[in-house]
């Protein structure tokens, strides 16, 4: 994947450049960032991309973040109790 398919609007580079940025902030701009994506862009591949092109830093919070959504992305979705419930519906 091409660095500007995955930071079309360059949110997460320019978030590694802000000095002291909150873990906070860093939410609110990697939730401006999956929003800015591709339609078909796969948002894990896209977080590979950004961290490796970036080389981020180890202590960035936006790193953490990343990071984060990787582990994330790997575990099995999580069924809510409605879900897992078996249909009260009969045909």
């Amino acid at each position: 994947m091409s660095l500007q398919q995955a930071d079309p609007k360059g949110l997460i580079r320019e978030s590694f450049r802000i000095d002291g940025i909150s873990d906070a902030e860093c939410r609110s701009i990697f939730m401006d960032w999956a929003l800015s994506l591709p339609p078909n862009c796969d948002s894990v591949e896209a977080m590979r991309t950004v961290l490796v092109s970036y080389d981020a830093p180890n202590g960035h919070p936006m790193t953490q973040l990343l990071n984060d959504g990787l582990v994330q992305s790997t575990q099995p979705a999580r069924r809510t109790r409605r879900a897992a419930r078996p249909s009260s519906h009969q045909s």
